[in-house]
């Protein structure tokens, strides 16, 4: 019942210049990527890094709507591991051959150690946190909401990891390794 919720919003997203590509308004940006996951090949929208957790023809989705004020992500997953827990989070690179390419998370203050592992930056509030358990049938709906956008900075991708995002001093923000990745044009 909850994926209708995203069936509902995709057409007011292609009424604004969606399907698969980014609409502007004045002071809003409305985005959207889908891919079916495969192993990684140039110009793929979407790479599983792991097919045993992150099964090839799985679909990622994202719709993000991003204003100077705030934005939100919702992310849509389908056809992944039943019952299982998964990080997800919005990283500056899109996706490559390796699952690093992809580089760090997205935060809004960059943490100026990197990796990030400090609370302080890695956290909800600064970066874009996506976890989400999927049904039996391996499905999923995430949202993220946050009080800032993503202008013109790097945003490129949306990384699925092994587990749920950690908080705790040292690894706040690691979630696991990099399953599966979708680029998006936030």
């Amino acid at each position: 019942m909850r994926y209708l919720a995203l069936a509902a919003i995709v057409p007011a997203v292609v009424l604004l210049g969606g399907s698969g590509s980014a609409a502007e308004i004045p002071s809003m940006r409305v985005t959207t990527a889908s891919s079916k996951i495969y192993a990684y090949k140039p110009n793929a929208g979407g790479v599983t890094y792991n097919p045993k957790l992150a099964p090839a023809g799985a679909t990622l989705s994202v719709l993000s709507v991003s204003t100077p004020q705030g934005s939100t992500v919702l992310l849509s997953v389908q056809s992944l591991l039943p019952k299982r827990q998964y990080g997800a989070h919005v990283h500056v690179k899109p996706c490559g051959p390796a699952p690093a390419d992809s580089g760090p998370h997205f935060q809004n203050k960059k943490d100026p150690v990197q990796p990030s592992v400090d609370p302080a930056y890695a956290n909800p509030r600064n970066e874009v946190w996506l976890d989400f358990t999927t049904d039996r049938f391996g499905n999923a709906v995430a949202v993220a909401r946050v009080k800032w956008g993503f202008g013109d900075r790097d945003a490129s991708s949306i990384v699925i990891h092994e587990t749920h995002t950690h908080t705790d001093p040292g690894h706040a923000g690691t979630a696991g390794a990099r399953l599966a990745c979708l680029s998006v044009d936030f």
